[in-house]
């Protein structure tokens, strides 16, 4: 965690602080047209979340309360709690859990997408398609 330099122009005030919570490589050009969407999600205690899924792109995220059981085709299962940020690559890569680990509290977290204007946040994936792409989970 840093400080931002101070500013003489700034309030005698102590200095915001910030907090690079994770970085990931770009791996692709974001073309023009997309925009940068973020958005809230909140899961209710003990909620298995959205049945498996894909998003239009990738997303940056960021849980800011509770605990979160996060997995991705080809990736093992993981838990991602509060403070902590995480990356998916959407497109193609089926996002297959995203459930609240907590049975008496609410899990949320803040993910910011790029994507075309419109685009849903998630589509759901077929159970046939999921069966043909088991060899990837």
């Amino acid at each position: 965690m840093s400080e931002l330099p101070h500013h003489p122009a700034a309030s005698d005030g102590p200095p915001a602080r910030v907090e690079i919570l994770a970085e990931t490589a770009a791996t692709a050009p974001v073309p023009e047209g997309l925009v940068g969407r973020t958005i809230l999600v909140s899961f209710p205690p003990g909620s298995p979340g959205a049945p498996p899924h894909r998003h239009p792109g990738p997303i940056y995220g960021y849980v800011v309360k509770g605990a979160i059981a996060f997995q991705l085709e080809g990736e093992p299962e993981r838990v991602i709690k509060a403070g902590e940020a995480f990356f998916e690559p959407g497109g193609d890569v089926i996002h297959l859990k995203g459930a609240n680990l907590l049975a008496d509290e609410e899990s949320a977290l803040v993910a910011t997408m790029i994507c075309e204007p419109g685009a849903p946040v998630l589509t759901f994936v077929s159970a046939e398609e999921l069966k043909a792409r088991g060899h990837l989970e």
